[in-house]
């Protein structure tokens, strides 16, 4: 099954459903804006594990082009805000792409993740 989920059309499937259909996605939303959604993962490696995914199919980091600057200023904002709600800068945070063998998913996603209980 998991090679399903690693496959091509998995990743671009996942894409669609992020930007037409996200709010059919049984996750805990923190954010949500025209280019990503950001969510608590839903099964968490650290006490605090947010996902944060553009709604465009994108296979990896380096699919990103000049196009996709609105999602990455969404991206850092979104980033920013959590951080400062969640009270994440003096225990620490550390945002995570995984790209190429070292992504399960071929959806581009980011991970924000810190060990403090949020």
């Amino acid at each position: 099954m998991l090679w399903l989920a690693r496959s091509p059309l998995a990743g671009y499937f996942i894409g669609w459903l992020l930007a037409h259909m996200s709010f059919v996605l049984p996750v805990r939303r923190l954010r949500e804006t025209d280019t990503l959604i950001a969510f608590y993962h839903p099964r968490p490696s650290y006490p605090t594990h947010i996902l944060l995914a553009p709604k465009k199919s994108l296979a990896g980091l380096a699919d990103l082009t000049q196009h996709d600057q609105d999602f990455l200023i969404d991206l850092v904002e979104c980033v920013q805000s959590l951080v400062d709600e969640l009270g994440l800068q003096d225990p620490g945070y550390r945002l995570i792409v995984n790209g190429g063998g070292y992504q399960e998913v071929p959806q581009l996603h980011f991970h924000l993740i810190s060990e403090k209980e949020p």
